[in-house]
C-alpha cells in the first residue's frame, strides 16, 4: 500500500473497546486513519458519504461490532454486501459474542472474518495486535481512490 494510509473505519458503541484498539494499532508499523461510528445507522451513512460524512474517505477495511444500536452488524454487512459500491469493502467483525449462530450468518452474509473479543486488556491488545500484523502487513488490501 505504499506510503498511503489505510483507512480503517471501526463501528463500535463501546468507548473502551475503542480506546484499547486505538492503543493497540498506535505501534502499527504502517500508517492507518483509524475513523470511529458509534452505531450501525452512523456507519452506513459514513460508508454511503451522506451527511455528516460527506466527505469522509472510503474505508479500506471495516471493524464492525454486532450488537450495536440503531442498526445491528448484521444488518450492517447485510446492506454493505447488497450494495455493489460496498460489497467489496473487507468486514472484520469484532464482537463479544461468540455465538455459533453468530459466526455462521455473519460468514453468510460476507464476513471476512470473525474475532471474539477476549476479556482483558492485555489479551485484547494482543488481538488487535494480530489483526494489525496479518491484515495491515501480510494481506493486500483493495484500496479505492
Amino acid at each position: 500500500m505504499s506510503s498511503k494510509s489505510i483507512h480503517v473505519l471501526m463501528v463500535e458503541d463501546d468507548a473502551e473497546d475503542v480506546m484499547l484498539t486505538k492503543e493497540a494499532l498506535s505501534s502499527s508499523k504502517v500508517s492507518l486513519d483509524l475513523q470511529v461510528v458509534e452505531d450501525g445507522a452512523q456507519a452506513m451513512a459514513y460508508l454511503r458519504q451522506e451527511p455528516p460524512y460527506d466527505n469522509a474517505p472510503r474505508p479500506d477495511m471495516i471493524l464492525l461490532d454486532l450488537n450495536l444500536p440503531k442498526k445491528n452488524g448484521r444488518e450492517v454487512l447485510n446492506e454493505m454486501r447488497e450494495d455493489t459500491n460496498l460489497r467489496g469493502i473487507p468486514v472484520i467483525i469484532l464482537t463479544t459474542s461468540d455465538q455459533q449462530e453468530d459466526v455462521l450468518k455473519t460468514y453468510e452474509l460476507g464476513a471476512n472474518c470473525y474475532i471474539t473479543k477476549p476479556v482483558g486488556l492485555e489479551q485484547f491488545s494482543k488481538v488487535v495486535s494480530s489483526i494489525d500484523h496479518f491484515w495491515f502487513s501480510i494481506v493486500k488490501l483493495p484500496h479505492y481512490e
